[in-house]
This record gives C-alpha cells, structure tokens and sequence, in this order.
C-alpha cells in the first residue's frame, strides 16, 4: 500500500467500516475527506479521529440527494480538491421488503455510486483508485444460471439502470417473483453496483482509474450487528488495500481478503 501520497473521500463513514477506513487511512498519512447525511455525526466522527492527529476533513453528503452531491461537488472544487481514491461506502439494509424499501435501497446503493462517482470524476488524479463496497449476498453463483446472465455480461449502462427501475416496479406491481427477482432489495442493488464496478473499470482504463469492488465480509458494525465474524479492523482492510493499489494495480475485480474471487 502506498503511504502519505494521497487524498481520499469515504461516503457514509460516520460510523462502521466507512469510519475505520477514514482511521486507516489517516494512519497511513492520507488526507481523508469523511462524508456523512447526518452533518452532526459526520462533525463527531470527524473530531473524534483528529484528535488522533489524522488530517481529517468532513463535508456532508446523501449519496441519494443530487443537491446535496452538487453542493459537495461545488464546495471541493473551490477548495482545488484532487483525490487519489473515492470508497464509495455509504449502504443501507432496509427491513421489510416492499417498494419504498427498493427504491430506497437502490437509491442508495447503486445510484448513489455511480452518481457519486460520475460527478467526482473530474477531480481524480491520474492512477485514483475508486472501491466500491459490496456483499457476499451478490455473488452470482448462488443464483440460477438465467438470472446470471442478467448481470453476467454486465448489460450496458443505460441498460443496467433500467433494469434497477425495474426491478422496483416489479415489486411495486408484484410481479418480481415471475419475473424472477429475489425478494431483497439489498441483494439486487449489489448485485447492480457489481455490475456498475465492471463497466467502469473498462469505462475509465483510458484515465488510468482503477475499479474495484471489495467484500469486507460479515464485520461486526450497526448493520453486521454484535455476533458477526469479523471486527471493523480486519473489515476495512480489504477497503484500504483496494484504495492504495499502486499504479500497476488490478481494475474490474472483485476482492475478499485482498484476493481475486470470481463475480
């Protein structure tokens, strides 16, 4: 990993894995911008890692709100901002299963990545590093072979969003099962942001932008809860690694324990 060369933004890193990969990037000499909805937590978790002496910055951010990533978008161009790497982190895990419950959930999980990183773009230096942060529940062999071939090529990315728009029509008209969803809006909006990884690592390898997705595996935080397997130290590893690869770097992967795993 490389140490002190750069500059980084984490969406949804007041708490869990997105404030210990703020933590572990700070310790390795990053200048780490740490986003959050809430501006109160997101000021909390902030003071609470420079008190540390990290050189961390916070600005608020819903991945969900165009005004709100507009606003950011204005305020770190003014401020002559360039990242090395973008975590895009933020997720959320809805109970129930419904059709707010899906465009809620992919509102957040899948376009608020790929507009996060759409606007931010512009702002990545040569050879940045963009981690998207996915699940397990998303691996595609635990599906039946048709429903691969959905996300296996990816389908373009205009296409890919449809898709997502249906997916919560479907469930909004109930007709998802027919139509061969599964009944997790968690589930299918990682296995979009899967997708949205692989196109835009083809998308951006003419800018020399790396693209990763990475599994951190099942991490005690709010939404992993107490009994997971894994502490928020060992999840954010696997965050850290993928944000920091050298120029030479692998793109369009999907990573657990800093290991290639098939999609």
């Amino acid at each position: 990993m490389r140490q002190g060369t750069g500059t980084a933004l984490v969406t949804g890193a007041n708490r869990g894995l997105g404030l210990e990969a703020c933590r572990q990037l700070g310790r390795l000499g990053w200048r780490v911008w740490l986003t959050a909805p809430d501006s109160k937590e997101g000021q909390q978790a902030c003071d609470w890692l420079r008190s540390e002496g990290l050189d961390i910055h916070f600005e608020p951010l819903d991945v969900a709100s165009p005004e709100s990533l507009s606003s950011l978008v204005e305020r770190l161009e003014q401020r002559g901002v360039r990242l090395s790497a973008l975590i895009n982190n933020a997720g959320i895990a809805m109970e129930g299963f419904n059709a707010h419950v899906a465009e809620c959930t992919v509102a957040v999980n899948f376009f608020g990545p790929l507009h996060v990183t759409e606007r931010l773009l512009p702002l990545m230096e040569e050879h940045g590093r963009i981690v998207m942060v996915s699940s397990s529940l998303a691996e595609l062999k635990d599906y039946p072979p048709a429903f691969q071939r959905r996300f296996d090529p990816p389908p373009p990315k205009e296409q890919l969003q449809a898709m997502l728009r249906s997916f919560i029509e479907d469930v909004r008209t109930g007709v998802y099962e027919e139509r061969g969803w599964p009944g997790s809006a968690y589930r299918v909006s990682k296995l979009g942001l899967n997708a949205l990884t692989r196109l835009l690592a083809q998308e951006l390898k003419p800018r020399n932008q790396l693209v990763n997705a990475v599994l951190p595996g099942w991490v005690r935080t709010q939404m992993g809860g107490p009994h997971a397997a894994r502490s928020i130290e060992r999840g954010a590893d696997i965050i850290v690694w993928a944000a920091t690869l050298p120029p030479e770097g692998p793109t369009g992967g999907l990573f657990i324990n800093r290991r290639p795993i098939p999609w």
